[in-house]
This record gives C-alpha cells, structure tokens and sequence, in this order.
C-alpha cells in the first residue's frame, strides 16, 4: 500500500496596521480573504504572494501565506532535550519503598530535607493560610 503524498497546508494571516480592533485575521484560503474584503483583487494577491513566498504590504495590511505546522518538529531542533526514563522493576513484595525513601531522605542534606517537608505542607495549606507553629512536642529519651 503507497502512502500519499503530503503537502503543506497554508493559511493567509492577515495584519492590520491601522485597525487596533482587528489587528490579525487568520483565512483558510486567499479566496476567501478577497470575497471578504473586495478592494482586494485575488489575481493579483495571488500572483504577488506566489513569487518568491514574500508577504503583499501597503500602507493599510501585511497580506501571508504562512504554513500550518500539523506535526511536532523534529527533535534535533532542540538540541539536548531528550528524557530517559528511569525504571525500576521489582515485584509488588520485594518493594521496600519505605525503606528505599529513608534512605534516600536520610542521605540528603539537612537543608533540603526541611525544604522538602516545608514545600510539602504549604501545598496543603489554603491561599493566605500559615503553617501554625505553635504547637510543639518535646519528648524525653532515657
């Protein structure tokens, strides 16, 4: 089975220069640009705008073609941008994920540790609440 072919798909965009309430217009064709806007001939849009893809201008509007980007661009357009996941496959069992977080947690700094705990909680509290640090709990180990 052949695949077809693709072809670009193009709008016209439209800027106003003069017109703050309109200032950009968006058409699916030139055609449709022209019947809206009649002191617009679309034979001679369409012949300026076909040589060498640069934009129709005048005192009054910028006139585009412009591409429809349907497909998200490569990835070596962003270069170092790549996620490598991080897995880890145990059965449900063998886990130990409390055991794994204290010892992740216990390695950490002191700093971060208390950081972690106070972002925590201030994803609990409401907008303008305070952590109530009144409360304290001294406990007496012999």
């Amino acid at each position: 089975m052949e695949l077809p072919e693709y072809k670009p798909r193009r709008v016209i965009v439209v800027f106003w220069k003069k017109d703050k309430d309109k200032s950009l217009e968006v058409f699916s064709n030139l055609k449709n640009f022209c019947l809206s806007y009649s002191q617009f001939n679309y034979n001679t849009m369409n012949n300026y705008l076909s040589k060498a893809k640069v934009a129709y201008e005048n005192d009054e509007i910028r006139v585009e073609r412009k591409n429809i980007i349907s497909k998200p661009k490569s990835a070596s357009s962003a270069p170092g941008r790549k996620i490598a996941p991080v897995v880890r496959k145990v059965t449900l069992k063998d886990a130990n994920d409390e055991q794994n977080d204290l010892e992740y947690w216990l390695s950490r700094p002191i700093k971060e540790r208390a950081a972690a705990v106070t972002f925590i909680i201030s994803q609990s509290l409401k907008g303008g609440q305070r952590l109530d640090k009144t409360k304290l709990v001294k406990r007496m180990y012999s």
